[in-house]
């Protein structure tokens, strides 16, 4: 029996109000019938009957086997299923207009052949599938195809669990597209607030991401984040054109999960990635922050759409919580301890500069190049911190705990870095005019704290950072004076606040006199 022949209709290409033909006249069954009743004259009828039920099932399994390639196209899975209900159709119509040629049991026992055929070629081919606009396609004829033979009685279930697995691949397929797609965006933004230059940029700019907050007038919204906010109300809405009989409750659930699983996963993943990337600066990572915070404050309108589709308010018992702020505060988090470690790395690229001629017999006038130039990079690199928004929460406002935290962390390891230079093993004396060298570096670190490069701490707060090391220079040697050349261990620190095991390490006192170095 040809496809042509198939007794099943393609429904989307017909009219709502035409009239929907039958069996009987799409297909000829007057040889059957003729067969039936010369068999039936000729006492043989029984022989007719197992003759046609064992060519049918033969033509069963021909029509269950799927094409090789059925996965590539939506007519692939569309022919396949017009065999199956074609065949289908012609065996009830013959169940009910013949006596006995078929019965009940033959045709369930087909059936049930069938369904674990095709449950089974569904799920092989449409694992194959990387297209989430095609496993959406597929669902709908999925249902098109159960709907059409659960009306002629063939029971269904095992199709519609079905779709709850390609469901779940439809979801991956999707946030795997997504993933590329935010991969590009982040890749492509240049991480710099979107220009506004007049008011029609302005409405563009918030069409698209519609949040309204007096920051955005200062344009201090990278371009990255409307685009990310379109992938996350394109992926909202998978949850409600899979829904096929879910309730409204239940397609909720759906749509949060599949938001959860884009923020918490996909979203987050590229973050997390753009944020560990070597080639990323200081000033892309305060942008960083600020889209982060801007997206922590979109999640609100999220919620919106969200009730808006399904009509169920987040305040309802056993809603899922969207994870949307605490995916975007752990990815503003990341940021911000990058930056601690990034700065951290550029002073310790700068201290590889140091030069320090410990046997100098006159000290220069004034601190070292590399400590200036340091000092330098420090002051422009807060000064770029007062961009970042100071309106969330304590640990996001870079002009209070953040940009605190990132001066008083590098001011410390530059102290500490400093000290180490001195307790090289390689430094085995000095002079006094290697150390007046370094009181001028020293007096140039605290000048740099005095100087409040971010506002907010109190006092001289920041200056402790330096306080071990304004230590070194005030020593005097036990019992001696006028010394000019001074062996490693031989001062000790008047102060208590140095680390005792730096003073056991470097600066065990040593008496030794003047004619000793002779």
């Amino acid at each position: 029996m040809s496809e042509q022949d198939s007794g099943i209709l393609d429904v989307e290409d017909e009219e709502e109000d035409e009239e929907v033909p039958g069996a009987q006249e799409l297909v000829d069954f007057s040889p059957v019938y003729r067969c039936l009743h010369i068999y039936s004259v000729l006492g043989a009828r029984e022989t007719f009957e197992n003759y046609y039920r064992k060519q049918r099932r033969k033509q069963a399994r021909l029509v269950l086997q799927p094409p090789s390639n059925m996965h590539e196209t939506l007519d692939g899975y569309r022919k396949y299923f017009n065999q199956i209900v074609g065949f289908f159709v012609v065996e009830d119509h013959i169940l009910h207009t013949t006596q006995g040629l078929v019965n009940r049991a033959y045709i369930d026992e087909l059936w049930e052949m069938a369904l674990s055929k095709t449950i089974a070629a569904l799920r092989t081919h449409s694992s194959y599938c990387s297209d989430p606009s095609l496993v959406l396609d597929l669902k709908n004829l999925i249902v098109l195809f159960a709907d059409t033979l659960q009306g002629y009685g063939f029971p269904v279930n095992q199709l519609f669990d079905m779709l709850l697995e390609i469901q779940d691949q439809y979801s991956e397929t999707l946030l795997k597209k997504w993933s590329g797609v935010f991969r590009n965006i982040l890749d492509s933004d240049n991480y710099s607030p979107i220009p506004v230059t007049n008011e029609e940029v302005y409405k563009k700019i918030v069409g698209q991401f519609p949040f309204q907050d007096a920051e955005l007038e200062k344009g201090k919204r990278a371009q990255c984040l409307a685009r990310c906010v379109k992938g996350e109300r394109e992926t909202m809405v998978i949850g409600w054109i899979w829904a096929f009989r879910e309730s409204s409750t239940e397609v909720d659930d759906m749509i949060r999960k599949s938001t959860n699983l884009l923020l918490t996963r996909t979203l987050s993943n590229c973050l997390q990635n753009v944020i560990k990337r070597k080639n990323v600066g200081l000033t892309e990572l305060v942008q960083i922050i600020i889209n982060t915070t801007h997206l922590e404050k979109s999640c609100k309108f999220l919620e919106e759409f969200i009730t808006n589709i399904t009509n169920v308010l987040p305040e309802t018992v056993h809603t899922t919580k969207l994870y949307g702020t605490t995916t975007f505060k752990d990815a503003r988090h990341a940021a911000e301890e990058e930056i601690y470690t990034n700065l951290n790395q550029k002073i310790d690229q700068f201290l590889q500069l140091a030069d320090y001629d410990w046997m100098a017999l006159e000290p220069g006038s004034r601190a070292s190049d590399y400590l200036v130039d340091l000092i330098g990079f420090l002051r422009s690199t807060f000064a770029v911190f007062t961009h970042l928004p100071g309106d969330v929460d304590a640990h996001s406002t870079m002009s209070g705990k953040v940009a605190q935290t990132a001066c008083m962390s590098a001011c410390k390891h530059l102290s500490t870095s400093l000290m180490q230079l001195l307790l090289e093993a390689e430094v085995r004396q000095l002079t006094l005019g290697a150390l007046q060298q370094f009181n001028l570096d020293v007096e140039e670190c605290e000048q740099f704290a005095r100087s409040g490069p971010v506002p907010g701490f109190q006092g001289d707060t920041l200056q402790l950072a330096f306080i071990d090391l304004r230590q070194v220079p005030r020593f005097h040697h036990r019992g001696t004076s006028g010394w000019t050349v001074f062996p490693a261990g031989s001062w000790e620190l008047e102060a208590e606040q140095v680390d005792g095991d730096a003073a056991k390490r470097g600066f065990q006192p040593e008496i030794q006199n003047n004619s000793s170095k002779g």
